[in-house]
């Protein structure tokens, strides 16, 4: 149990690793903006 402590940041270590790199692909698309291409803003003036 010694190097129990070692495993555990290990595999935090990965689990952060995977959601970090998940979430620099999202940002890219993000970036891209093309899921946003039909996409029309409402105008608030018009709402109230």
């Amino acid at each position: 149990m010694d190097n129990g402590i070692y495993y555990l940041l290990g595999g935090l270590a990965i689990v952060y690793l995977v959601i970090s790199a998940f979430n620099k692909r999202n940002a890219k698309r993000r970036k891209s903006r093309k899921f946003m291409e039909g996409y029309e803003r409402k105008d608030r003036k018009k709402e109230e």
